[in-house]
């Protein structure tokens, strides 16, 4: 079996959309009740209540429909914490993505929680696909859980989503070949990933990152394909970490660049914003308009990040003429536009 990037068996509607990079990634909560030690979820998203839009932090929730046109989102993703858990607002963003986009906007969700009376509420509401995610406290004991009872009486598409984790193999091979008789339309297997909150967690197990430009734990792949082998039924899909970065997420910000980007920002191969930026107060930006006539559009004051923000070709061009700190900036395309790149002029 070839050692590429992912492998699949057959792969769901949502999962194709998701490879595409264009499903919006909708954290609906950031609560809880799994309390998994390799939990990915920042510290201003873990354990709170709140809501995100891709990176971007959504206080009307009209605001996710703003992020899902800005990255042409052909889909819904609606993960947590768990969406569970605040089943109200997990409703109301179902209605408002259905209501807006279509009946053709396929939603699927993320979820510890094994409660059937809840799956069927989501149901009836018009919720796509369902990805369960359970704890990793029942994978050796999964049969005695209503997990099985509960697969069968689900309409929509139903799959299991777990990361793969090497001290835990056995329990992982366990948990597989039962859920293997249950009739799940999919299993997802992805990469474990080191993240800022879980580090700790995973360096006491003794992991480590597979190289210096990973943030994927080493010998997790190498399980995927193992898992593989065990031939089961249930169709397989294995997303290694550098494809989630690599293709998803470049995707997705190429999408959201050609939608944001203004008349003097370049949008790079990357799918990265380039500009040109002077470190100077609002007050000079007239000044060194008229000064070296730079046309209405190509030059604006970013009241943000409190910076005066241009065309990189124009800066590279009267920067050793100004007073003022230039840099080239790279930046995401994201609602937190974060800076890739800095590089100084003068």
């Amino acid at each position: 079996m070839p050692k590429n990037s992912f492998y699949t068996k057959k792969l769901a509607k949502g999962c194709k959309i998701c490879e595409e990079g264009a499903k919006l990634v909708l954290l609906i909560t950031g609560l809880c009740n799994a309390r998994c030690f390799y939990c990915p979820l920042s510290e201003k998203k873990r354990g709170k209540d709140v809501i995100y839009a891709d990176e971007m932090r959504v206080d009307r929730i009209e605001e996710i429909i703003e992020e899902a046109e800005l990255i042409e989102a052909k889909g819904t993703g609606i993960t947590g914490g768990d969406p569970l858990l605040v089943m109200e607002k997990t409703i109301d963003a179902i209605h408002l993505l259905k209501n807006y986009f279509g009946e053709n906007h396929h939603i699927h969700l993320y979820t510890a929680t094994l409660d059937g009376e809840k799956v069927r509420q989501l149901e009836e509401e018009g919720l796509d696909e369902i990805r369960f995610h359970p704890p990793v406290a029942i994978w050796k004991k999964i049969e005695k859980t209503n997990f099985s009872k509960l697969i069968e009486k689900i309409e929509i598409d139903k799959g299991m989503e777990i990361p793969l984790i090497p001290h835990l193999k056995n329990e992982t091979i366990h948990l597989l070949k039962e859920v293997d008789k249950y009739g799940l339309d999919f299993i997802n297997l992805n990469e474990l990933e080191f993240s800022v909150t879980n580090m700790d967690a995973l360096d006491a197990l003794g992991y480590v990152a597979k190289n210096d430009e990973s943030a994927a734990a080493m010998g997790s792949e190498e399980m995927a394909y193992e898992m593989l082998e065990l031939n089961l039924d249930t169709p397989l899909h294995y997303c290694s970490a550098s494809f989630k970065d690599a293709i998803q997420l470049r995707r997705r910000i190429e999408r959201r660049a050609r939608n944001v980007a203004k008349m003097y920002e370049v949008i790079t191969e990357d799918g990265t914003l380039l500009k040109g930026v002077i470190m100077a107060g609002k007050e000079k930006l007239k000044e060194i308009k008229e000064e070296f006539e730079i046309d209405d559009g190509l030059i604006e004051w970013d009241e943000e990040k409190q910076r005066i923000e241009t065309s990189p070709f124009i800066l590279e061009e009267i920067a050793e003429y100004l007073p003022y700190k230039c840099y080239l900036v790279e930046e995401y395309p994201t609602a937190d536009r974060l800076e890739v790149e800095m590089i100084p002029l003068n």
